[in-house]
């Protein structure tokens, strides 16, 4: 068990923390760390003390937004029809991504994950991957889409919300709503190839994290 840390060391964390939450909302995952520092009002050497790699900050600032995922795909479980349930998941991530350009960053796969985030977004991903199963399995979404797909999903809506944030900041759900017609059943048309398998949508999710 972690030992409490000192009040000081705590206060300083808890600045670090705030700091790079504003920081990569506004500015996405790249800030310099020593901005994140000097934001805070604390040295580089104590943002490294706390926090020993990006990575280790990333996964702090963003451990809410990954359990307000899960908590998205848990509710959308709980929906009756399953089609609304995928479609109330794919609306709330894709709220958050708009609203906080680190997190876009971080969906999108950019940036580097602590092993803890990675071990919270597998976990979502197994959630995600039942419920685009229920909706298959209820006839409403087409029958050759598989989770792996939603991977572009998540993509394109990042570069949709990097291009309009300041032009226009809800155009994003346009294209979701475009997308969504796409994946209902009664629109499927053969593709023209298959999907990525879990180990090819891995393989593309991990080329584009950063040390």
């Amino acid at each position: 068990m972690a030992k409490p840390l000192r009040k000081d060391a705590q206060r300083n964390r808890d600045l670090l923390v705030a700091a790079a939450r504003r920081l990569f909302a506004e500015k996405g995952l790249d800030v310099p760390l020593e901005e994140v520092a000097r934001s805070a009002g604390v040295s580089i050497g104590t943002l490294y003390n706390r926090f020993p790699d990006r990575a280790e900050l990333v996964g702090a600032v963003f451990a809410d937004r990954v359990e307000a995922t899960r908590l998205l795909a848990e509710e959308a479980l709980a929906r009756p029809r399953a089609w609304d349930g995928l479609v109330h998941f794919l609306e709330g991530v894709c709220a958050l991504q708009a609203a906080d350009r680190g997190y876009n960053d971080l969906a999108a796969g950019r940036g580097p994950r602590s092993p803890a985030t990675e071990r919270a977004l597998a976990d979502g991903y197994a959630l995600m991957r039942r419920i685009v199963e229920r909706a298959r399995e209820s006839g409403d979404l087409r029958p050759d889409l598989v989770l792996e797909d939603m991977v572009f999903v998540v993509w394109g809506h990042a570069r949709t919300v990097e291009a309009t944030a300041g032009i226009a900041p809800e155009l994003w759900r346009r294209h979701l709503a475009l997308l969504l017609d796409a994946f209902r059943a009664p629109a499927a048309h053969p593709l023209p190839v298959p999907p990525l398998t879990p180990e090819q949508a891995r393989a593309a999710l991990s080329s584009r994290c950063t040390p």
